[in-house]
C-alpha cells in the first residue's frame, strides 16, 4: 500500500501585490499534488504579508506544523513567496530538512526529494554562505576605515555609578542575565564592566 503524503500548501501576497490573490497561487499548487496523488494536510496563507518579514503569522504556523510531524512535504509557489532573503530562505529549508520534511517549489520546477533538486538546495546553501562572508569583509572594511580615521568602535562605557552597580551586584551572586535586566543595560555592556571589574573595582575602593 502506497505511503499517504501529507502536504502543506503555502502562499504569500503582500501588501505591494495590489489586487492578487493566494488563490492564483494555492490552485495550481492543489491540481499539482492531487496529479502526484498527495493529501493536502491544510493551506497557509500570508495575506497583506511582506516578504521582508521574518515572522508571518501563517508561515510560523506552518513550521509549527512540520514540527509536529503534521506534514511530510511543503509546496510553495515560488522561491521568493517563503523567505525574506537567501539567508532566510536557507535557514528554513535547513529546518524541513533536519525534520525530514520534502520542500517543492512549483514554478521554480524544484523538489528537493530529487538529485536534481539535493544539488540546487546545496549551490543555495554554497550562495548563502558567500553572501554573508562578503558582508563580514565590508564589516571589516568598514570599521577598519571608521578606525583609520580615528573613530571608535564599540559599546560606549557605562557611566561609573551605573558600573559600580554593576560589580556590586554581581558580588551579590546575580547572573549578568539578572544584572542586565535590573539595571536596564545590555547583557554585552555587563560582560564587558565585570571583564574590567579590577580597574572598576579599584577606582571606587
Amino acid at each position: 500500500m502506497k505511503k499517504e503524503t501529507r502536504v502543506a500548501l503555502y502562499a504569500r501576497c503582500s501588501t505591494h501585490d495590489k489586487g492578487q490573490d493566494p488563490e492564483l497561487q494555492l490552485r495550481p499548487l492543489r491540481d499539482y499534488c492531487k496529479a502526484r496523488e498527495w493529501t493536502v494536510h491544510d493551506e497557509y496563507s500570508d495575506v497583506g504579508q511582506s516578504g521582508a518579514k521574518d515572522r508571518r503569522p501563517e508561515l510560523d504556523r506552518l513550521m509549527n506544523d512540520a514540527r509536529k510531524r503534521k506534514v511530510d512535504t511543503v509546496v510553495v509557489w515560488k522561491l521568493d513567496r517563503l523567505g525574506r532573503s537567501l539567508k532566510h530562505l536557507i535557514t528554513i529549508l535547513d529546518e524541513l530538512n533536519a525534520l525530514g520534511v520534502g520542500f517543492v517549489s512549483y514554478q521554480d520546477n524544484l523538489d528537493f526529494s530529487t538529485p536534481s533538486g539535493r544539488l540546487m538546495f546545496h549551490l543555495l546553501g554554497a550562495f548563502a554562505e558567500f553572501e554573508r562572508d562578503l558582508i563580514k569583509e565590508r564589516v571589516k572594511a568598514g570599521i577598519s576605515n571608521a578606525r583609520a580615521k580615528g573613530k571608535k568602535i564599540g559599546r560606549k562605557p557605562l557611566a561609573p555609578a551605573v558600573a559600580k552597580k554593576v560589580v556590586n551586584l554581581k558580588v551579590k551572586g546575580l547572573s549578568y542575565r539578572t544584572i542586565s535586566r535590573k539595571l536596564n543595560v545590555s547583557i554585552g555592556s555587563v560582560h564587558k564592566t565585570l571583564s574590567n571589574s579590577g580597574s572598576v573595582s579599584a577606582e571606587f575602593n
